[in-house]
């Protein structure tokens, strides 16, 4: 079983949206495992926010009841890919695990022909281009593994 990890800031806006794309991509494939996290502890216990949520209802990606939660050191060790929305993502990341000794880490869009940082929809308010981009890199991912 091929186990992923998504990860972004809060665990509110794009590390859910991703673990609920690609819960709905692999819909069926009982070989990949999917949780999204956080890289920090501010929004602990909170929902998705309502923003991200109402991108992913008008997309028809079911979310459940998400509740935001913080990576720990040992999650390293438990999956297969570990995937950040952006650059900030890992250096916060590496604060938590320390060094990435099996090359597990990757930002969600390397897996796409337009590498780079997917923006906080938080600050920009742009949910629909993030999904556009999560939705894109997810596929790339899923044809990866």
């Amino acid at each position: 079983m091929t186990k992923i990890l998504f990860l972004c800031h809060g665990n509110i806006c794009r590390s859910p949206m991703a673990e609920y794309v690609m819960k709905n991509l692999a819909q069926g494939r009982e070989d990949v495992y999917i949780e999204s996290k956080a890289v920090s502890a501010e929004e602990i216990g909170n929902p998705i926010y309502p923003p991200a949520a109402k991108t992913l209802k008008n997309h028809g990606i079911p979310f459940g009841n998400h509740r935001a939660r913080q990576i720990k050191k040992e999650d390293y060790q438990s999956f297969d890919y570990i995937i950040v929305m952006e650059e900030y993502n890992l250096s916060r990341l590496f604060r938590i695990i320390g060094e990435d000794y099996d090359n597990k880490i990757y930002k969600l869009l390397d897996f796409t022909n337009t590498p780079g940082d997917i923006e906080d929809p938080w600050y920009s308010g742009d949910f629909e281009k993030v999904f556009e981009q999560i939705i894109l890199g997810c596929k790339c991912l899923l044809e990866k593994i």
